[in-house]
């Protein structure tokens, strides 16, 4: 993918959202491309690493061992959500498995040559953090959403169900 394609879409991410096209050019080169095939794992629940993922292509399911050998999924991620902000934050074990539901593309952003950026562009940095936390954020308000829909139609209150 050429330089100029990665800045395309980076724009169009929730981290480049609100950066200028300096600071878009600036973060494109610290982060890499990765395709994945159908159904490829791309974190193990209970893994760690500090690379935060952006969706860009395609989607993720994440997905809890029950303890029998299978798996429950908890959501569908899909383009312009991130993954992995915690372990790439703090360190913090995987709290799910993350596999692709068809051919996907993330965009890699390494912590340790993001944090390399911290004297050289901390506002670049407080902008990409902020962004971080306003689409996990997101996220959790949607999963939120989704389980108070299903324990309505469980428990089939508020008579719309």
């Amino acid at each position: 993918m050429s330089n100029q394609s990665m800045i395309d879409i980076l724009k169009t991410t929730p981290l480049g959202q609100e950066l200028n096209s300096a600071e878009i050019e600036v973060l494109a080169t610290i982060i890499n491309s990765r395709p994945l095939k159908d159904h490829e794992t791309l974190i193990e629940e209970g893994t760690t690493d500090d690379t935060l993922y952006i969706i860009v292509k395609g989607g993720l399911t994440a997905s809890r061992a029950t303890g029998s050998g299978d798996h429950v999924t908890l959501h569908t991620l899909h383009a312009g959500d991130i993954a992995g902000a915690m372990g790439f934050i703090d360190g913090t074990e995987h709290s799910a498995t993350l596999r692709a539901l068809r051919e996907t593309e993330v965009y890699e952003l390494q912590r340790s040559e993001f944090e390399s950026m911290l004297e050289s562009d901390p506002a670049l940095v407080y902008k990409v953090m902020r962004a971080i936390i306003r689409t996990t954020h997101s996220t959790l308000l949607r999963m939120n959403r989704q389980f108070v829909e299903m324990n309505n139609y469980i428990m089939k209150e508020h008579g719309r169900y």
